[in-house]
C-alpha cells in the first residue's frame, strides 16, 4: 500500500504532498521539478484552496512538522520527512 497523495493542480499540474501542516493543511510540492510549493487548505467549503508559499517557507514548514513528529509521531513518519527534506531542500 502507497502512503503518496497526489492532487492535480489546475495550472500546475500534478503535485504531491510532503506533509501535513496543521488540521486540514497540506504542503504540496510540484511532482517533477520540486520547486513550486503550495499549502493546501481543504477545510473550504467550495473546495480545496491552493495557496502558493515561497521555497523558505515551505521548507519552515516542514522542519516546524520534523520537530513535531520527532517528539510526538512514529519514527517512520519522521525518517519518512527527513529523506524528502533532505531531497527536496539540500
Amino acid at each position: 500500500m502507497s502512503a503518496e497523495t497526489y492532487l492535480n493542480h489546475p495550472t500546475f499540474g500534478l503535485l504531491f504532498r510532503i506533509c501535513m501542516v496543521d488540521d486540514n493543511r497540506e504542503l504540496f510540492a510540484t511532482l517533477y521539478a520540486q520547486r513550486l510549493f503550495f499549502v493546501v487548505n481543504a477545510a473550504n467549503p467550495k473546495g480545496l484552496v491552493f495557496d502558493p508559499v515561497g521555497r523558505s517557507d515551505a521548507r519552515l514548514l516542514l522542519e516546524n512538522r520534523l520537530r513535531s513528529i520527532r517528539r510526538l509521531g512514529p519514527p517512520d513518519e519522521y525518517t519518512r520527512l527527513q529523506k524528502i527534506y533532505k531531497q527536496t531542500f539540500q
